[in-house]
């Protein structure tokens, strides 16, 4: 990212395990491989030495600990070789961050839907406060957990989408919303007990993507309501899923407000969204020494301060 916010270069490398889910130290094996010739590659594309650097960011977390923590040394090693300030973002941070910049959205609500996150968040007295989760696993874990149980490869969020498409019937699945908290893990048991009584695929894909993503969009206005905020902003892989934006288009236009999501490589994990709010951050006068600069996989969305804004 440059100073202007623009994205020079977004590089991704995806661990894709041969079978069944990520294991988080496949991945991490997977990261320390690719990393060196990926930093290559991304400083090349870009265009930028890197004595024209003026920091370097990395996700201190949440996330898998192996991972976040290969990561973590990557950084640390490249900005104690070329002299440069090193700042540590919050991953969930960073997809509002990023969202606010190539949205032009000021002030959203966040409905963050991925593999390990499912939030509600949004900005009230300094920092981003969690206004709704997940009580079990995100919906991202749960689509993958149903698909992989019925032979689907992974990420099985896409396969499920396109079978939804041809899906007639709404078939009827736990539907958990709890105050402003939702539960997903009922749904695969459901699920797995509907197709053992012969119900059809696009049938359950369908009825899976409708009742779990009602419950999102359900939070997701509470939050708006409660805040009197006219902007919903979607982040993570979930939310390049083509079925929930249109149900947060609809939403948001039924309550006079706006819709809004990233393109599928800013909605994803990425590292432009980690460089970009590194930058916010850096220019706000933080920084990371060495010292603090170790990981936390549980790092809460509401334990950053937000100073820059």
């Amino acid at each position: 990212m440059d100073q202007d916010g623009r994205v020079l270069s977004n590089l991704i490398d995806m661990h894709r395990p041969p079978a069944g889910g990520i294991h988080p130290r496949e991945a991490a094996n997977h990261h320390a491989e690719v990393a060196p010739g990926l930093i290559h590659a991304a400083l090349e594309k870009a265009g930028v030495r890197p004595s024209e650097l003026d920091l370097v960011s990395f996700s201190q977390g949440p996330g898998l600990g192996p991972c976040l923590r290969t990561a973590a040394t990557a950084a640390r090693a490249l900005a104690l070789k070329f002299e440069l300030p090193l700042v540590g973002v919050n991953h969930c941070v960073a997809h509002i961050e990023i969202g606010r910049a190539v949205c032009g959205c000021e002030d959203p609500v966040m409905l963050y839907a991925s593999g390990g996150n499912t939030q509600v968040v949004s900005y009230l007295e300094g920092r981003y406060r969690v206004f709704g989760e997940t009580l079990d696993i995100g919906v991202g874990n749960m689509l993958d957990k149903f698909g992989l149980s019925v032979g689907m490869s992974f990420p099985c969020g896409p396969e499920i989408e396109r079978r939804a498409s041809g899906g007639e019937r709404l078939l009827e699945l736990p539907y958990s919303v709890k105050g402003m908290d939702v539960a997903f893990s009922g749904m695969i048991t459901a699920a797995q007990r509907l197709l053992e009584k012969g119900a059809k695929m696009e049938d359950l894909c369908f009825s899976i993507q409708e009742t779990a993503f009602a419950m999102l969009i359900e939070v997701a206005e509470r939050a708006m309501a409660h805040l009197e905020k006219q902007e919903l902003l979607l982040a993570g892989g979930v939310a390049c899923n083509r079925r929930l934006q249109e149900m947060a288009e609809i939403m948001t236009r039924e309550r006079g407000a706006r819709s809004f999501a990233p393109p599928r490589e800013l909605c994803i994990d990425n590292g432009a969204m980690i460089a970009w709010t590194g930058l916010l951050m850096f220019r706000a006068g933080n920084r990371t020494p060495l010292e603090k600069s170790a990981v936390d996989q549980r790092q809460r969305t509401d334990q950053v301060e937000v100073t820059w804004r």
